[in-house]
């Protein structure tokens, strides 16, 4: 009878447990969870604190009990595996309640510790009022000093998905809130331009947006005074436990009743670290393509490890649900016997900013560069479904590809309604080995309520494809400040849009429709730099010059990316 035990009861630790059942009656499985609670959804937590997820027992997917009575699991909470003796096969077990130890052994060891969120040495920091997100007891806690403490401001620190979350949470709840960002954007998955999208919105509903801003200092100040109401003192704006004043790297302070840190997690390693097993260059547990570490009788998965990158075959680390879960069965099926091989994480994922939808699948710009892997990008924005059709939202989408195969290397999008569809898309064509070009010939449902005839991922690629062929030659928004005085910069659309919507420079208004006629108004000795609202009309208009003898380029996006990147 083959032994398993699981160190970590969420999504990889919970899923190598039910898959191991299902394929063997016979097996033993322990599960060991250091917290209260097996199983929970840690990614619907922000959405309990908004109100958003009313029941908090929807939270908890499954609980010990539940664990034993469909899969014949012994689940173990509030006990904390401290140490691993690979020699003897066997673990040290603390439970948490009464303090005693024991061994446990076993014929195979699963790792699904997790990571923790990083909490930077900030003077002030450890304090009542200040918190991270991680479990049920940090959501505990957090809509506790809510309530207790009469909550009017609060600031986040961190834009990454909890921190845009936790953003969102509190705006629901009508608190003021502040978000604090180091970096020049929120969501570091998607690259600056697409980011703008969601600095927009966020501003839009109230939000104070503090970007190229860190946290430097935290004093915790006590209410000294409890008003009373039966003498008439006001306790609307009463904070019982205080406030905090930040100081931040810009100079400024601000007055805050609720600190949130959300600046990333790090794979929790310890365990690893002290039973020898080795650590990748990253800083999580290294592991095979089989989810085996350096002890083959020990497996790893989750947010601790290092995974192969579906790009560039390289270490990487990338704590979502998605591949935690995947692993975790693969584990299971290896241990019992079988051969599995995890293919790669590609990091597709998606954030809820308000009323907008953000998501990304493979590399981005930044990543491309830092690698040094060549690549073209294209943007395009079109509507979500025919735009005749009531309800549409503009779909602005991002592609970024291999110049020479047509590789896909990369995807982002943003918008109001079907950015999960694309993104969903462009992940499965990522993974099946799709170049743009065959892109083209996707054949997609369509129906004026839910589609167009020519998608938005179609049309991005016709828009590469005529790039890899020469039918197009590309200027993007990062160029157009820096041009020369061998360059002219002709803006095709109506004056109107101009007056309306802003125009770039001192740029040349000549309307794609009059281009022919007016053609003679353009110099033949400089290139002509295009743009439109979304590069549409541009690529009109760039056809229209070169076959008559004009050197020209085309915004790709057009003015729409140029002034998003700048948001």
């Amino acid at each position: 009878m083959t032994k398993i035990v699981i160190v970590g009861g969420v999504a990889g630790g919970a899923s190598a447990a039910a898959r191991a059942r299902r394929l063997s009656e016979d097996a033993q499985i322990i599960m060991f969870e250091r917290g209260p609670f097996v199983s929970f959804a840690n990614c619907g937590l922000p959405y309990h604190i908004g109100g958003d997820i009313t029941d908090r027992s929807k939270l908890l997917l499954q609980t010990p009990d539940s664990f034993l009575a469909r899969f014949n699991v012994d689940v173990r909470v509030m006990n904390e595996i401290t140490s691993i003796n690979r020699a003897g096969k066997t673990v040290t077990v603390k439970n948490l309640l009464d303090g005693s130890e024991y061994t446990e052994c076993y014929d195979f060891l699963l790792l699904s510790p997790g990571a923790g969120p990083i909490v930077p040495p900030i003077p002030g920091i450890d304090n009542p009022l200040t918190h991270s997100l991680r479990n049920i007891p940090d959501m505990d806690r957090i809509l506790q000093t809510i309530e207790t403490n009469n909550v009017e401001h609060a600031t986040v620190v961190g834009g990454g998905f909890i921190g845009l979350e936790m953003m969102e949470a509190f705006q629901q709840r009508g608190i003021k809130t502040t978000l604090l960002e180091l970096a020049d954007q929120v969501m570091m998955p998607v690259d600056k331009e697409m980011a703008g999208f969601a600095h927009v919105e966020i501003r839009e509903k109230g939000i104070d947006l503090r970007l190229g801003t860190a946290l430097s200092g935290v004093e915790y100040v006590p209410e000294i005074h409890i008003a009373n109401e039966e003498s008439g003192e006001n306790s609307n704006h009463q904070h019982i436990n205080g406030h905090l004043n930040l100081s931040l790297s810009n100079g400024e302070s601000l007055k805050t009743e609720l600190l949130i840190m959300a600046i990333g997690v790090r794979p929790e390693t310890a365990l690893a670290k002290n039973a020898g097993l080795a650590i990748g260059e990253l800083g999580g547990i290294k592991t095979n393509t089989q989810m085996q570490t350096s002890d083959p009788a020990i497996y790893a998965v989750g947010d601790a490890i290092e995974e192969l990158d579906f790009v560039t075959g390289e270490a990487t680390i990338v704590p979502l649900a998605g591949p935690a879960n995947r692993q975790g069965r693969m584990a299971a099926d290896n241990m019992l016997g079988r051969n599995e091989h995890y293919q790669g994480t590609q990091g597709t994922a998606i954030c809820k900013i308000f009323d907008l939808a953000i998501a990304s699948t493979g590399k981005n710009e930044k990543q491309l560069k830092r690698d040094g892997i060549a690549f073209e990008k294209v943007y395009v924005h079109t509507a979500s479904h025919a735009s005749y059709y009531p309800g549409a939202e503009m779909v602005s989408f991002k592609m970024l590809f291999d110049p020479v195969t047509g590789k896909i290397l990369g995807a982002q999008a943003a918008g109001k309604d079907g950015i999960d569809k694309r993104i969903d898309i462009m992940a499965v064509a990522q993974r099946a080995g799709m170049t743009v070009a065959q892109l083209q010939h996707l054949e997609l449902t369509y129906a004026p309520p839910f589609g167009s005839a020519k998608d938005v991922i179609n049309q991005a690629a016709f828009v590469a494809h005529n790039l890899m062929q020469g039918d197009a030659t590309a200027i993007h928004f990062d160029e157009i400040d820096n041009l020369t005085d061998k360059q002219l910069l002709l803006d095709v659309r109506n004056p109107g849009e101009l007056e309306k919507l802003g125009r770039i420079g001192d740029a040349i208004n000549i309307p794609v429709d009059e281009l022919r006629q007016r053609m003679h108004e353009l110099p033949k000795d400089k290139e002509i730099i295009i743009y439109c609202q979304v590069g549409l009309r541009g690529n009109v208009a760039y056809r229209q010059l070169v076959n008559n003898g004009f050197k020209a380029r085309n915004l790709i996006g057009g003015y729409r990316t140029y002034l998003f990147a700048k948001a």
